[in-house]
């Protein structure tokens, strides 16, 4: 006789209502909570789809050791457990002949794909995909489900934050040339400084690090800009250590603004005003369109827009010519 949902409660140890919750409502429960029913119903071989329909899938990122794909990917793997879903992480470490290997790879090994921040061009995935369950976060991908964390809104909100404060001349460092973010944070800096007035300078490429705001220091200080806009928080924080090494500290001699609002944002000293981008969220929601796909479902290849925000914290202040004008008053 097949096991009941009743004898698997009776083995956890928990009500009847918790083991239904268990299976239809996980995200209600403890995780070892949710654990002692999975690990009964295996146990006795009871049969729920979350167990008998788990999936294999892939993730490929651009680079493990960035603290943005280390959050992405803990989000997926946290949505994945619930469902008892396997799994297979890939870095590229930002080369696109890895990227190809492991998409090639991929496409025998696992039922579905989570491609994160690509480097290939769109027609090159759908090559190397072919008809694999394919789900792109933050890139160019035509003929598959996107999910894009943009940080249109955020900038433009950070752009008339410094404009306020009386910055005229803004430096934008940025990331990863073959970064479809740093195409579309560039553009968007680009539009909203022509918008208010303000003198934009974008500094040399640099690579999505701390080392990457180090070096890009002395170029910024160079520009005689009062603000900076950094393609992410790490490169915001080295450029913070980089520009007080050289005599120029935050916030009073230039005001530093970062993007993605990692832990380490808050933690910064001051406090970095960063551009939030719902990174969790994209995660999470890859992986349910992923599974739809593998589940036969026709997934929409319209691109799903997650909109961003700045957080205001003390690396922003006035200019120093608007602190020089106040102070003659």
């Amino acid at each position: 006789m097949s096991a009941k949902l009743t004898d698997v409660a009776k083995l956890a140890g928990v009500s009847l209502a918790t083991a239904s919750r268990a299976f239809s409502d996980p995200g209600r429960l403890a995780s070892e909570t949710r654990q002692k029913v999975v690990d009964a119903a295996l146990q006795l071989g009871y049969d729920v789809p979350g167990l008998s329909g788990s999936r294999t899938f892939g993730v490929i990122v651009p680079d493990i050791s960035n603290a943005v794909f280390a959050a992405l990917i803990k989000s997926i793997q946290d949505q994945a457990w619930h469902g008892r879903h396997r799994m297979v992480l890939a870095d590229t470490s930002e080369s696109s002949t890895r990227e190809r290997d492991h998409l090639e790879s991929f496409t025998t090994g696992v039922d579905g794909i989570i491609l994160c921040s690509p480097r290939l061009p769109s027609k090159q995935i759908h090559q190397l995909a072919g008809t694999t369950p394919l789900v792109v976060i933050n890139g160019e991908a035509d003929h598959a489900a996107r999910v894009l964390m943009e940080a249109g809104e955020g900038l433009r909100q950070a752009v008339e934050h410094l404009y306020a404060l009386g910055h005229r001349k803004v430096a934008y460092i940025p990331g990863p040339a073959s970064s479809w973010a740093n195409g579309q944070r560039l553009a968007a800096i680009t539009s909203f400084c022509e918008d208010w007035g303000i003198e934009l300078v974008t500094v040399g490429n640099q690579n999505a690090t701390v080392d990457g705001g180090l070096a890009a220091a002395a170029s910024v200080v160079a520009s005689g800009a009062t603000a900076v806009i950094a393609y992410n928080d790490l490169v915001a924080i080295g450029l913070l250590a980089g520009a007080r090494s050289l005599g120029r500290h935050c916030p009073e001699d230039i005001s530093v603004v970062g993007i993605d609002d990692l832990d380490i944002a808050a933690a910064a000293e001051p406090g970095l005003t960063s551009v939030r981008v719902p990174i969790g969220r994209s995660g999470s929601l890859a992986l349910e369109l992923l599974l739809e796909q593998i589940g036969g479902k026709q997934s929409a290849t319209e691109a799903v827009h997650l909109s961003s925000q700045l957080i205001v914290r003390g690396s922003t202040f006035a200019a120093r010519t608007a602190n020089h004008a106040l102070q003659g008053k």
